[in-house]
């Protein structure tokens, strides 16, 4: 099948090959599509829809493409609304496997049609063709953490029910509503999970969010005197008992005992495109994040800072250190969530 495109391809500042033929616009990626790439890629479409002002069809082709990581992804997300915004289609074409499983964690397979190419005719053509994602990180695959995460997971939950009796009595009595709230957040690579928490604010939280100022600076939520919270919700926070129920999401794979916070997606809406290499790992219940004062952490950038600092400075025996840390913090004066 020969390529959507006639003309010599011109290069782009994000190594994405862009040429145009009769109305269809093909960007061509490269073999590598990461943060290198992505940050300069963000605004492709942008540039590019004004000098083809016929365009029809945008022809997304990845069939160079081996890796693909979570800011290369979430580079992809402005430029596939800035193409449904103008009612033009978006393809991609001659994805391997790994780049539609990618694609598959955000949701984009929605908004993209996915469409064979050369795979169909030459299947060794991929490096890898096993049905997962490259690997953006070596603590994604990797057995050991794994395996404690398992075994920490298990041992969380059993504490948990041992707990829940009295939990659930307390919250209910102190505030009418269920006693597990659960919200979407995005894991690794950018794919949606629901989190559980035990229950710290009135039940219409959410709707009164509006009304609370953010003391935070960036693209998360934070207020050390949230109303919200309950007179048991305070309490649940201090000792971080409310994130106990979400060993559950660790031992099913959502989350690891360590690693980088969980964002929601109205978050990672405001993202730039370097702060998705937070999704280069799974999110954790503790880390960086949690045990260098999670409370005083008012500035977005910071979280950035710690969370990278984790993927640079990962190995199991890293993990373990900040597990022991996480408990020193909770049971030190002063620790805990505001």
């Amino acid at each position: 099948m020969n390529t959507p495109a006639s003309q010599p391809p011109s290069p782009s500042p994000s190594g994405v090959l862009v040429s145009e033929h009769r109305g269809v616009l093909l960007l061509s990626f490269p073999r590598r599509f990461t943060v290198q790439e992505a940050i300069p890629f963000r605004r492709c479409l942008e540039r590019e829809l004004p000098l083809h002002p016929g365009t029809r069809r945008v022809v997304l082709d990845f069939s160079r493409t081996e890796l693909i990581d979570s800011s290369g992804l979430g580079s992809l997300i402005p430029n596939v609304k800035l193409a449904r915004s103008h009612a033009i289609p978006l393809v991609a074409w001659s994805a391997g496997a790994q780049v539609k499983l990618a694609l598959s964690l955000v949701g984009l397979e929605q908004a993209i049609t996915v469409t064979p190419g050369t795979e169909a005719v030459n299947p060794t053509r991929a490096v890898n063709t096993k049905e997962r994602p490259a690997a953006t990180h070596p603590s994604v695959r990797s057995v050991p953490k794994r395996l404690l995460d398992i075994v920490g997971a298990l041992l969380g939950l059993s504490v948990t029910a041992v707990l829940f009796p009295f939990l659930a009595l307390a919250i209910r009595l102190d505030s009418p509503g269920p006693i597990l709230f659960s919200q979407v957040r995005l894991g690794w690579m950018g794919r949606r999970f629901r989190l559980w928490k035990f229950r710290s604010m009135v039940v219409n939280a959410e709707a009164l969010r509006g009304t609370v100022e953010n003391e935070a600076s960036g693209a998360f939520f934070k207020n050390k005197n949230d109303p919200r919270i309950t007179r048991v919700g305070r309490f649940l926070r201090k000792t971080s008992l409310d994130e106990i129920p979400q060993f559950w999401n660790v031992l099913v794979g959502d989350m690891s005992l360590i690693g980088t916070r969980p964002p929601t997606p109205d978050e990672v809406e405001r993202y730039a495109v370097p702060n998705w290499q937070r999704l280069d790992v799974r999110p954790g219940l503790s880390g960086e994040w949690q045990v260098n004062g999670r409370s005083q952490v008012m500035d977005f950038e910071d979280v950035i800072r710690l969370d990278l600092r984790y993927q640079e400075n990962w190995s199991l025996g890293y993990d373990l250190k900040l597990i022991v840390r996480t408990f020193t913090v909770i049971f030190s004066k002063g620790s805990g969530a505001a």
